[in-house]
């Protein structure tokens, strides 16, 4: 009888019958009205209602900020519009379920390997974890999957290995965390070794570039540098590529959020004294952070009037529509390059922008300037071309294809690219440098050849290889 009565009470067992508790197992479920709090009880799982909507959806959001702030949502699209929701884990896989109505499932993990039995835990960090509970090793989590916001110690970015992508989706809106327009990711060709670097997209047109990781900050935010709320990183290897970033103070409540509504991601910080929300930074910030705005090969400097010009060596392609402001036709070269003539070929150097778009880039990152200059002028297509990391000296090369586009003007803090120019749009000075070279290049090509007829007609006359293999040393 006392056995049956166990059993009895552990099969409708629930978080309720605890203060406090951050993991469940097998034995136990958490309805609506129950919740799970993290082990310093800096955030909590339950069931809430999003702004004036009724529906119920599940849900993590921070404990200790008394204005409920939600930072992630698992049944982002599939409400539940009653009381009736339970969240427990599948004893016959592993697998956690949300069920609603009729005991219908609305949203669950999909686990490739199903251990014998798991727990799910909420950590301090805020991430959701479902763990072996023999191994104790995680085999899901909530970070893996964002919503619409990046906690610290969050990763953003793709685990190569797993094909997992990590991006942020804004909220359709206050009432809605479905997905909406808005999202935010880096977006990168590993099979091409393109240069990976962040996006915000509406819908499938993108919106707005970060521009790419240079080993100290991201090309388009000369801005980002050592602070004193938050260090980051950028991590690119042959196993993943992904942006992070962590808190200096434990004590501050700091985190990343795309907005539907105002368009922009920002980083928002919790004001105690204020009992508020408060902007620490937002992009887009001006017209030249918009994707594009001034066309292929334009160059977007806030500060002038208009805000568009054609990069040196390239003229509007319809200047009617450029004198009408209207720039997204961009430029083109003024003079067309020619790939018979490419080795007289120069390059031209802007400093201070934000580099190209990388999508159609191919990146090494241990070769140096003078190698990538040369690999660059060697291949017809090869538009661009520069340090990949600019730390030190600089280092690693990465070369642009096709249109240079959504480039823009920093007054401080931008970056150095060398473009491609044919002859007769160099300056006198780089004209001599190239003027220079093909003719070194030309007096090496025919003493080469003078020393070998030398050589050859030397060695008939005296028989001995001497000239053969000074001609060998030569050579190589």
């Amino acid at each position: 009888m006392w056995a049956f009565t166990i059993i009895l009470v552990l099969s409708h067992f629930n978080a309720a019958s605890f203060a406090v508790i951050d993991t469940i197992n097998g034995f136990h479920a958490i309805n609506d009205g129950a919740n799970l709090v993290s082990e310093g009880a800096s955030f909590e799982l339950g069931f809430f209602s999003p702004g004036n909507s009724k529906n119920r959806y599940l849900g993590i959001w921070y404990k200790n900020v008394p204005v409920r702030t939600v930072v992630w949502v698992a049944n982002r699209c599939s409400p539940i519009n009653d009381s009736s929701g339970l969240l427990k884990i599948n004893n016959s896989n592993g697998n956690v379920m949300l069920l609603g109505q009729n005991k219908s499932v609305v949203w669950s993990t999909s686990l490739l390997k199903q251990p014998l039995k798991t727990k799910l835990q909420l950590l301090e960090s805020g991430d959701l974890v479902l763990r072996d509970e023999n191994s104790n090793a995680i085999l899901w989590r909530s970070f893996d999957y964002p919503s619409d916001t990046l906690l610290p110690d969050m990763k953003m970015g793709w685990d190569l290995r797993t094909g997992v992508k990590r991006r942020l989706s804004a909220w359709r809106s206050s009432d809605d965390p479905c997905p909406g327009d808005f999202t935010y990711g880096i977006e990168f060709n590993p099979k091409l070794h393109s240069f990976p670097e962040a996006y915000i997209r509406k819908g499938t047109a993108k919106f707005y570039r970060t521009g790419p990781w240079n080993g100290l900050r991201l090309s388009g935010s000369p801005e980002l540098r050592p602070n004193p709320l938050y260090d980051f990183n950028f991590v690119l290897n042959d196993d993943e590529v992904y942006y992070v970033y962590g808190l200096k103070n434990k004590s501050v409540i700091s985190r990343i959020v795309m907005n539907q509504t105002t368009s922009i991601r920002e980083r928002l910080t919790w004001i105690e004294a204020e009992q508020t929300w408060r902007r620490y930074s937002s992009v887009p910030r001006d017209d030249c952070d918009f994707y594009g705005v001034c066309g292929g090969n334009g160059n977007c400097i806030i500060g002038d009037n208009p805000i568009c010009q054609c990069l040196k060596g390239f003229k509007p392609k319809f200047q009617e529509k450029w004198n009408n402001m209207d720039w997204s036709h961009g430029c083109v070269r003024n003079v067309p390059l020619s790939c018979v003539d490419r080795y007289k070929d120069g390059f031209l150097k802007f400093s201070g922008v934000k580099l190209p778009d990388t999508t159609n880039t191919w990146l090494n990152k241990k070769m140096n300037l003078k190698d990538c200059k040369a690999i660059c002028l060697n291949n017809c297509s090869c538009m661009a071309y520069t340090n990949s990391d600019i730390r030190g000296d600089g280092s690693g090369c990465v070369i642009w294809f096709g249109d240079l586009i959504d480039i823009r003007q920093f007054p401080s803090g931008g970056q150095d690219i060398y473009i491609r120019m044919p002859y007769s749009e160099l300056g006198k000075s780089e004209r001599k440098v190239r003027v220079t070279l093909i003719v070194v290049a030309a007096i090496g090509g025919v003493s080469g050849i003078l020393l070998l007829i030398y050589c050859f007609y030397t060695r008939r006359r005296k028989g001995d290889g001497f000239c053969l293999s000074a001609s060998v040393t030569f050579l190589d």
